[in-house]
This record gives structure tokens, sequence and C-alpha cells, in this order.
């Protein structure tokens, strides 16, 4: 039951606003890069087919994918990080 709870705030984590549109940034500028490097030959030529066409996306696929990942990771550790603060802190300063 944790493991669907973990998963389902992952999820909603992955799919805010803000990390959608991080992502995006970087698939179209990451990616863009990439596909002139893979396949600038190919496109100067016109040689797109669907096999070529299928991994281009991939190629921006996976900046949005890297992003996304790393971007909730950090979020989750942050938060993980301040919750294991808050426990280990003592309710109350102890007196002189």
């Amino acid at each position: 039951m944790e493991d669907e709870g973990r998963a389902t705030g992952w999820l909603r984590l992955a799919l805010s606003p803000t990390i959608v549109r991080r992502g995006l940034g970087y698939a179209v500028v990451v990616g863009a890069i990439l596909i002139l490097i893979n396949h600038g030959d190919a496109l100067l030529r016109g040689e797109i087919t669907a096999s070529r066409a299928w991994r281009m996306g991939l190629t921006v696929f996976v900046p949005y994918m890297v992003s996304t990942l790393s971007s909730v990771g950090a979020i989750r550790a942050g938060a993980d990080s301040r919750s294991e603060r808050v426990m280990k802190k003592p309710l109350s300063e102890p007196r002189p």
C-alpha cells in the first residue's frame, strides 16, 4: 500500500506544471542539438524515414525524462532530508 502512495506521489510531482515546463525546455534545446548531431546529414539530404522520425522522437524524449527524473528525485530527497531534521530535532531545548 505504501508503494502505491509513493508511486502516486511521484507521478503527481512528475506531472506538476513546473516540472513539465522544465522538462519540455530541456527536451527542446538538448533534443534539437542531439538531432542535429545524430541526424543532421540525413535532414540535409531529405532522408527522413519513419524509422528515423521515431529515433528523432526518442532523441527528444530522453532529455525530457532525464530532467523529470532528476527534478522529482531532487524534490523528494530535499523533502526526506527536511523531515529527517525535523524528526531529530528535540521538542524543546534543554535549559542550562
